[in-house]
């Protein structure tokens, strides 16, 4: 079933925020607990710990500055992303600009906003329907202060559904620089995220590449891989679909630990996200 409206004219506020990135990327799944949270804070941390920027003037002269990034969480119903990157216990300020991402540290090299910072009671559900959750959406678009951005990754939720169609037709005046696919081996999930890749050729949404994440398990005494659910359905999917595809990011138990702790984490098991984001255009 295929419903979409033709996207409106970007608002002012949007057009202002937007001109000043450079790339979009989307993390999508159409399949929960895959770990695309994981992924995406992964992949923003990467992005931020990378080379400087090289700006040329035009008249012989040469600056480098450091890579900034910005990470939106827009999985409104389970934001998880503030505690993997541990600065859950931080508030989101307004200023005259508008709203103003929480930092990691004082490099303000890598920045969040998330619905998470905005809830009083952490343990309280989001029971939103479709037009509210637009309505947010659209509000961390237009009104977050990002300044300029060399990379903003936005992590979704799971499926196809009122999230996606909203960041699509917000987004689609700005030419998104695409979308990471994120799986795991086995059929249940395969079948699900091939429609998120249907999705995407459907609203001219590049897609950048599949990971198929949590394929094998690293033993931490022997570093053995073991394939507890089965290995290389995400890559025969990637051929099947005609995208690209990544990598293989296989079960490491230091990652989890990280996550819940908000530690960057340093594990093999990365290899290939972290070689696949030195091939970004900076």
């Amino acid at each position: 079933v295929w419903m979409m409206e033709v996207a409106a004219a970007p608002s002012e506020g949007l057009v202002r925020r937007m001109s000043q990135i450079k790339h979009i990327i989307l993390v999508l799944s159409g399949k929960g607990g895959v770990g695309k949270s994981t992924i995406a804070t992964q992949l923003a941390m990467a992005l931020a710990a990378g080379e400087n920027v090289t700006t040329d003037h035009g008249d012989g002269t040469t600056t480098q500055t450091p890579r900034r990034v910005g990470i939106l969480d827009v999985d409104l119903c389970g934001p998880s992303v503030p505690r993997m990157l541990g600065v859950h216990n931080k508030d989101v300020h307004r200023s005259s600009e508008g709203w103003v991402p929480v930092y990691l540290d004082t490099t303000q090299r890598l920045g969040v906003i998330s619905l998470q910072f905005l809830i009083e009671d952490k343990d309280a559900p989001v029971v939103w329907r479709g037009p509210k959750k637009n309505a947010l959406i659209r509000q961390f678009l237009e009104d977050v202060h990002w300044g300029p951005l060399d990379y903003l990754v936005i992590d979704t939720p799971p499926g196809t559904s009122d999230e996606h169609i909203s960041l699509t037709e917000y987004l689609a005046t700005f030419k998104p620089t695409g979308a990471v696919i994120v799986t795991t081996p086995q059929g249940v999930s395969l079948s699900d995220v091939r429609k998120e890749i249907t999705f995407c050729k459907k609203v001219n949404m590049p897609v950048l590449g599949v990971i198929e994440n949590m394929s094998g398990f690293i033993c931490p005494c022997c570093d053995e891989v073991t394939n507890i659910f089965s290995t290389g359905g995400g890559q025969a999917m990637a051929t099947d679909m005609g995208v690209p595809f990544i990598g293989a990011i296989p079960i490491d138990p230091s990652l989890p630990a990280c996550g819940d702790s908000g530690r960057v984490a340093n594990s093999a098991a990365l290899k290939a996200l972290h070689q696949w984001v030195s091939t970004l255009p900076k």
